[in-house]
């Protein structure tokens, strides 16, 4: 542990930070599986729900530093095509 009275607030602050961002990436991924899911169930309504809820949990993620921007777009992409698979 640090010496510094500065340095232990950092890390707890660290530690606070790195338990934010992984809740908000767990929560992306968790969002991914419930859109999947909805697409297989093949309820449309569910379906348009759960993307505009994932795009915007990414968008917050990304506006919060937990993901970078270009992460973010390649997600938001790759919800799209999941959602626009459900047509075929």
């Amino acid at each position: 542990m640090a010496n510094i009275k500065s340095q232990e607030k950092r890390i707890l602050r660290s530690e606070r930070e790195r338990r934010e961002n992984r809740r908000r990436t767990s929560t992306i991924k968790t969002h991914f599986r419930r859109l999947q899911a909805a697409v297989e169930g093949g309820d449309a309504e569910t379906m348009d729900a759960e993307h505009r809820k994932l795009v915007s949990l990414i968008d917050k993620a990304a506006e919060h530093d937990a993901i970078h921007r270009n992460n973010a777009a390649r997600k938001k992409s790759r919800a799209a095509r999941i959602r626009a698979s459900a047509g075929n």
